[in-house]
């Protein structure tokens, strides 16, 4: 009785942990504390300009936002946060850094909702969790959110909508890029950017072969996100989609990967790892794979919109060397995963009001604007795409267009509340191929009875 009273004890001092202290992330150094801040001032002036909701908010309260910190995402967010301070005095945010990995992310928020804690307000939320954290997420709408829901992306709107209730208002959406080297393609004679895997992959090694052959023995032809995480489901979403292999499981609940077109892609990316890409791709995640690329050693990647405006820093190598396009194709047309984060409300939370119009404030038409500006996140607002200040900062924005709002989207829906669970299935049989632990056609063929033991869905081969 002593150890089970024992081990409660300690289960709740953990959880009360988590709520101060995220832990770290996996891909990037992380301080793993609570970043705090610093309560803003009163403005003594007109506070139109600076997001002001309304002057008439309770005072004397925290809120904590549950943010990532990936890229410039914590220092934009702290940015927002004083922002919103300032026209709130009164209200002090905290700004809680969590871990990258999307996995290690929602574990964090899982222990804080299944403890029913107040210590958390406002959570960034992956665009596959609403189905999933429904019962622990207030109605935005009853909150302002229906107001401005239509000025967002209607995909989005949907996507966050469960049970007719909104349980996330879009903050910035995603789509995988091909990044590649503008200087190099021109050195080596090529006219513009693969449209196919095969094509990637033949520029890739000539590529690789001659700046190798002139000195850099660090330099690699296509880096991208290979680890045993949510990011190899979209990457390896994107080969199946554009090789017309389907998308795991159906909108109408078919279980559909067990076919030879995602069996073929699966086993020709195999190929990659120790080829035209580094033997180490199978434990990279969206931060090792820019790290390469930033640093001048990789002739092409796969990564979302945000390693734009940071490849184009000062301090980068690769700096006005690069641009962007669509992923190459299989047998079909390209495809991008959609990706993108959403804002919600704990039902847990002291302060519903406050913290639901804090992430309205963030996912607001300046707020957005802002991030990007200074960090080529992708508005959820469709406004914001013909703003001219946007589109002057990523041209990319107005010529890519059509990928954002084309995106393919994950099976979250169709298997929710359970989609963490068969997305864990899928990219640790993906993994499994590319470390050469199987091969696609027995790690596919065991997948989908895993799949179905899982789902109770049926099964058929061609998506």
């Amino acid at each position: 009785m002593l150890n089970k009273r024992l081990f409660t004890l300690l289960g709740l001092l953990l959880i009360l942990s988590l709520a101060l202290v995220a832990c770290g992330g996996t891909s990037t150094t992380n301080s793993g504390n609570t970043e705090t801040a610093t309560e803003v001032p009163a403005d003594t002036g007109d506070t139109a300009d600076t997001g002001d909701t309304g002057g008439d908010m309770a005072e004397g309260i925290t809120l904590r936002l549950f943010a990532g910190n990936v890229g410039d995402e914590l220092a934009l967010s702290k940015a927002a946060a004083a922002r919103f301070m300032e026209a709130n005095p009164g209200i002090t945010i905290e700004v809680v850094d969590t871990p990258d990995f999307v996995e290690d992310r929602l574990g964090t928020y899982l222990q804080l909702f299944e403890a029913k804690s107040n210590q958390g307000d406002v959570f960034q939320i992956d665009v596959i969790w609403p189905g999933d954290l429904a019962e622990h997420l207030i109605d935005l709408n009853q909150y302002g959110a229906a107001d401005v829901a239509g000025e967002h992306f209607d995909a989005i709107i949907e996507n966050n909508t469960v049970g007719g209730q909104l349980l996330g208002i879009p903050w910035f959406t995603d789509a995988g890029l091909l990044y590649y080297r503008t200087d190099l393609l021109e050195k080596y004679g090529y006219d513009g950017p693969p449209t196919t895997w095969t094509e990637l992959e033949e520029m890739a090694a000539v590529i690789q072969e001659g700046e190798r052959g002139e000195g850099n023995a660090d330099f690699w032809g296509y880096v991208w996100q290979g680890n045993a995480y949510e990011g190899l489901t979209c990457d390896a979403l994107e080969w199946i989609a554009s090789n017309d292999g389907g998308t795991i499981v159906t909108p109408d609940k078919v279980i559909t990967i067990n076919n030879p077109n995602a069996i073929e892609i699966v086993d020709q990316a195999s190929g990659w790892v120790d080829t035209i890409s580094p033997p180490g791709v199978t434990g990279f995640g969206e931060e090792d794979a820019r790290g390469v690329w930033q640093a001048g050693n990789a002739a092409f990647m796969r990564n979302w919109p945000y390693a734009y405006s940071l490849g184009n820093a000062d301090d980068s190598v690769v700096k006005d060397k690069f641009d962007v396009s669509p992923l190459p194709a299989g047998k079909g047309s390209p495809a991008a995963t959609l990706g993108g984060w959403q804002l919600a409300v704990s039902k847990y939370s002291d302060h519903p009001a406050e913290a639901a119009a804090f992430a309205l404030f963030l996912a607001s038409y300046e707020e957005q604007k802002v991030r990007a500006i200074e960090a080529s996140y992708n508005p959820t607002i469709k406004a914001l795409y013909e703003d001219a200040d946007v589109l002057a900062a990523t041209p990319f924005f107005g010529s890519l267009y059509d990928v954002f709002i084309n995106a393919v989207a994950r099976p979250s829906t169709a298997t929710a509340p359970q989609y963490s669970d068969t997305s864990a299935l899928f990219f640790r049989a993906v993994h499994s191929v590319l470390t050469g632990d199987s091969d696609a056609t027995t790690a596919f063929a065991e997948l989908e009875l895993d799949l179905q033991d899982l789902l109770g869905f049926e099964a058929r081969q061609q998506p």
